[in-house]
């Protein structure tokens, strides 16, 4: 889509025609995109500034930095400030600090899963380590989860023994469905502690807990 199409596309009243718009701003340099694209930061379609962010997260500049970083602070819409930390981990290690702090500060569980998501697929185990641990406290079940699927993730990190610590406190969690996703993540440890609780987990009260723990050793 040639420039001015895009231009007179984004001025649309009709939403769909600004979504056509921001997508054929992949093609550009940062330099013509991310002006084109902070113009919209502010658009009343929530859909607009979900892929305002993503389309950000394309253009590795400092000016699309600087305005993913005001998109996931003060957006008042949960999917479009996840889309924007998606959007910074694409910068690598230098959106890690930014992306934990909003951890802390942004309780919401789609934000948080999204930065759980993010940092484990980045090169971080202390970081990932420590909003695991803070998501384990939190409210949203879902979060939860994601936590101790993370742990599982450090086995073959520096946080080794501190991920597994914090698995093992939880092999007698209330909730059968949290005692499941620590059967799994344990699996990835070598330790004599993991292979211990895993044995205890597939005495469980609850089958579906056994089966979890069983999965590996059930012929196919």
């Amino acid at each position: 889509m040639q420039i001015d199409k895009i231009k007179t596309q984004l001025e649309n009243p009709d939403f769909q025609y600004r979504l056509k718009a921001i997508a054929a701003l992949k093609d550009y340099e940062s330099e013509v995109a991310v002006p084109l694209l902070t113009n919209l930061l502010h658009d009343s379609e929530f859909l607009v500034r979900s892929f305002v962010a993503r389309g950000l997260g394309n253009q590795q500049s400092a000016e699309s930095f600087a305005a993913l970083m005001q998109i996931m602070k003060f957006d008042d819409t949960p999917n479009v400030r996840a889309e924007a930390a998606n959007s910074l981990s694409l910068f690598g290690r230098v959106a890690v600090s930014h992306l934990v702090l909003t951890f802390y500060q942004d309780d919401h569980w789609l934000v948080r899963r999204s930065i759980l998501a993010a940092l484990a697929e980045m090169d971080c185990p202390e970081e990932l380590f420590d909003i695991c641990v803070h998501g384990l406290k939190d409210e949203d079940f879902t979060v939860e989860e994601s936590a101790v699927d993370g742990l599982g993730l450090l086995a073959d990190s520096s946080q080794n023994a501190a991920a597994l610590s914090q698995l093992l406190s939880l092999v007698n969690a209330e909730s059968w469905r949290m005692r499941v996703r620590v059967a799994y993540a344990l699996k990835r440890f070598d330790a004599a502690e993991a292979k211990t609780a895993l044995n205890q987990l597939r005495q469980d009260q609850d089958h579906r807990v056994v089966g979890a723990a069983l999965e590996d050793l059930l012929p196919q």
